[in-house]
C-alpha cells in the first residue's frame, strides 16, 4: 500500500494530463488542456500512457496491472480501462468530502434520529459510496453497468464496508428512479454525476441536455422536495456552475441563489489548470 497523497496532478497542456495515483504516473488525454504543458520534462517519468486507437502502454515489462490507493480510511483498487479511465475521478474528491461530512454532521445539527439514506445514481466505482457509507448512512448505489458495481463492491471490501448497508444495483437509472418513486421509497440525499450521452434501456437515448431536468424533477419527488442535501455534476461541455445551479434550484423550488456551485477542476503542481466540469448543490434549508 502506497504511503504517498492518493493523488496529485503534476502538469497538462496539449491536450493531455500528468497525473500521479500513488506511486504510478499516468499520463493520458484531456481535451480541456489546450495550453503549452508548463513542465515538459516531468513527463518522462510516466509508467503508464493511454492514446486513443493505440491503447495504454507501460514502462513495467508486466505491462498495465491493478494496483491500490489509500485515500484516508478508504482503499481503491485503480487499472487501466479501454475508454482510458482509471477508476477514480480525483476531481470529485472535494465533492466526496464534503458529501461525507455532511452526512457525519446529520444527526447533530439535523435531529435525525435514524441512520441517513443516500442514493448514489450513476455511481460508477463507488467513491461516493464507500464516503457515505463510511459515514453510516444507508446507500442505493446504482449504474447501468455490472462491471463497474462489481469493481465498487471491491473498493467497498478493501475498505472494510463489504457489510455496510448498501444496495448494489445493476440498472437503467431513469428505470430504477421510476420504480423507487411508484414504490414510495423515499430517500434524505442524493447525489448524481450523469454521463454527458448514452444509451438507456431498450436503446433509449441519454442526452444530459434533455434529460436532466426531468431527472432532477424525480430526484425531487424521492425527497419529499427538502432532502438534506443533493449533489449533482456533469462533465459535459456547456454546463457551466450557473447553469448546473439553476436546473437544480428549479426541480427543487429554490431560488437560484440558494444553490452552491462551482467548477469542477485540478491545479497541477506545474501551474496549469485543469477544468474538467461543474457541480452544483442544495442543502436543507
Amino acid at each position: 500500500m502506497t504511503s504517498l497523497p492518493v493523488y496529485a496532478l503534476l502538469d497538462a497542456g496539449e491536450g493531455r494530463r500528468l497525473e500521479r495515483f500513488g506511486d504510478v504516473v499516468v499520463d493520458r488525454p484531456a481535451p480541456t488542456a489546450d495550453e503549452p504543458k508548463r513542465d515538459p520534462a516531468a513527463w518522462a517519468s510516466a509508467d503508464l500512457v493511454f492514446r486513443r486507437y493505440v491503447g495504454w502502454t507501460a514502462v513495467a515489462e508486466e505491462g498495465p496491472r491493478p494496483w491500490v490507493v489509500a485515500d484516508g480510511d478508504l482503499r481503491f483498487e485503480l487499472r487501466p480501462t479501454e475508454s482510458g479511465q482509471v477508476g477514480l475521478f480525483p476531481e470529485q474528491a472535494v465533492n466526496r468530502a464534503w458529501a461525507g461530512q455532511r452526512l457525519r454532521e446529520a444527526r447533530e445539527t439535523e435531529g435525525m434520529d435514524r441512520q441517513p439514506t443516500v442514493l448514489n445514481l450513476f455511481a460508477y466505482t463507488g467513491a461516493v459510496t464507500l464516503a457515505a457509507a463510511a459515514s453510516r448512512a444507508a446507500v442505493a448505489h446504482v449504474d447501468g453497468s455490472r462491471p463497474s458495481v462489481a469493481w465498487a463492491r471491491r473498493n467497498a471490501e478493501l475498505s472494510g464496508l463489504a457489510d455496510r448497508p448498501v444496495r448494489w444495483i445493476v440498472d437503467d437509472v431513469a428505470a430504477f428512479v421510476g420504480r423507487e418513486i411508484r414504490r414510495g421509497r423515499r430517500y434524505n440525499a442524493v447525489v448524481l454525476d450523469p454521463p454527458s450521452y448514452g444509451h438507456g434501456r431498450g436503446g433509449q437515448t441519454w442526452r444530459l441536455e434533455e434529460r436532466l431536468p426531468e431527472l432532477l424533477d424525480a430526484c425531487a419527488e424521492l425527497t419529499s422536495g427538502d432532502p438534506l442535501f443533493v449533489l449533482v455534476s456533469a462533465h459535459t461541455p456547456g454546463f457551466r456552475p450557473d447553469r448546473l445551479a439553476d436546473e437544480l434550484a428549479m426541480a427543487f423550488r429554490r431560488r437560484p441563489a440558494e444553490a452552491d456551485r462551482g467548477e469542477l477542476a485540478l491545479d497541477a503542481k506545474s501551474g496549469a489548470r485543469l477544468r474538467l466540469g461543474a457541480w452544483a448543490r442544495i442543502i436543507r434549508g
